[in-house]
């Protein structure tokens, strides 16, 4: 069996606003198990193979993070079938695009902010051939 990404942990500020983003865009995920510990609530939305850890917890001040300048998460990708399809629904939900690159003749990808101000990468592959992805000389 080949290694892969099973699940992500992300921390959120506020569940229902996270689960809303993430349905949005991929409307195929789904609640796969929720709960509330002591200090904090969780859920895990996804598919039958991956997911997304989403757990709540209530932040005292704001990070002074720059993304891509320091450490942290900057991005998470999904492959989604049609990102056109993927950026209209999550536009006309309000959410703040970052930019849609339609440069590579072997894929699209459009990049959103959630509620929390994390940025999220929605990839489309125009092509089945690996080699053609993953060229990053374009």
């Amino acid at each position: 069996m080949s290694s892969y990404v099973e699940h992500a942990n992300i921390t959120v500020t506020n569940l229902d606003n996270a689960i809303q983003f993430l349905q949005t865009a991929m409307p195929e995920f789904s609640i796969r198990g929720s709960g509330q510990n002591d200090d904090y609530g969780w859920c895990h939305l996804g598919t039958d193979t991956s997911y997304i850890a989403l757990q709540e917890v209530v932040i005292d001040k704001a990070v002074e993070r720059v993304p891509y300048r320091q450490l942290g998460v900057n991005h998470i990708g999904f492959v989604v079938e049609d990102a056109e399809s993927t950026a209209e629904r999550l536009r006309e939900a309000g959410y703040q695009e970052a930019s849609f690159d339609k440069s590579h003749p072997a894929r699209k990808r459009a990049y959103f902010f959630d509620s929390d101000g994390m940025e999220w990468e929605f990839i489309e592959y125009l092509t089945d051939s690996i080699e053609s992805r993953n060229d990053y000389l374009l």
